[in-house]
């Protein structure tokens, strides 16, 4: 393929010249199909949306999993490691990334989440003195006014993701679908709050898992896309393109 190149590089006419742009790809590289089974995809700027989505899954389905209490597991400070660095700083270059390819929603998206995950993980640090306002010095004790507070943190982000929502509603069913779930997951998760009821936070949780499984599949569905791998997920796109 490089002689092939060089050689049409060498002749002057036109048609020649054309040809040889049809061997490179959009990023100006050689497009060699020497090795099928391990392609290689080049791009001018990479697509960020799979980082995004998949750190997002990540951080629910650990949300999820300490909110039902898996395996006895009720201390979520073990979360607050991976909503800060994976959650929280991944988001953040993912939406810069958005920016800079010119997508919006992804821009706004990644970045407020990304912001979700670092907020919450600080509600669990204990340099943060959030939790030490809530809780009596003598005795310990968590004040209710801990989950009245957590329920108004949870309806502001509640609202944010309906707002989302609106503006995926011509995306694609999976992304849409996922922040759908997120909103009954937000809203359940509120009214557990302010009612201090377990089985309503337990309910809420659950529906974490449906927020985390579609945020894996939209983030898988665009890793392993461009023939990167044989699987080919698909999003079932909400409109059709002209």
């Amino acid at each position: 393929m490089p002689d092939q190149i060089a050689d049409m590089a060498s002749n002057g006419s036109s048609s020649k010249m054309e040809d040889l742009e049809k061997l490179r790809t959009a990023g100006g590289h050689v497009d060699s199909r020497g090795q099928p089974s391990l392609p290689t995809v080049h791009r001018r700027l990479a697509n960020p949306s799979p980082l995004g989505l998949l750190s997002f899954a990540t951080g629910i389905f650990l949300i999820s999993i300490f909110g039902v209490q898996a395996r006895g597991l009720t201390t979520p400070n073990l979360l607050i490691s991976v909503l800060i660095f994976f959650g929280g700083v991944c988001q953040f270059i993912a939406g810069i990334a958005e920016i800079v390819a010119g997508n919006t929603f992804g821009a706004t998206v990644f970045p407020s989440y990304g912001a979700f995950n670092l907020s919450y993980a600080m509600i669990y640090l204990p340099g943060s003195g959030i939790m030490a306002a809530y809780t009596d010095s003598t005795t310990g004790a968590i004040s209710p006014e801990f989950n009245q507070a957590l329920a108004m943190y949870v309806w502001a982000w509640f609202i944010l993701t309906v707002i989302f929502t609106i503006a995926a509603m011509r995306s694609s069913w999976i992304l849409f679908l996922d922040l759908f779930f997120l909103d009954i997951m937000l809203i359940l998760l509120a009214a557990g709050f302010m009612v201090n009821s377990q089985t309503v936070l337990t309910a809420s949780y659950s529906f974490g898992f449906v927020v985390a499984f579609l945020s894996y599949w939209a983030g898988c569905a665009g890793l392993w896309a461009d023939g990167i791998t044989p699987i080919d997920l698909p999003t079932f796109a909400m409109y059709k393109q002209d």
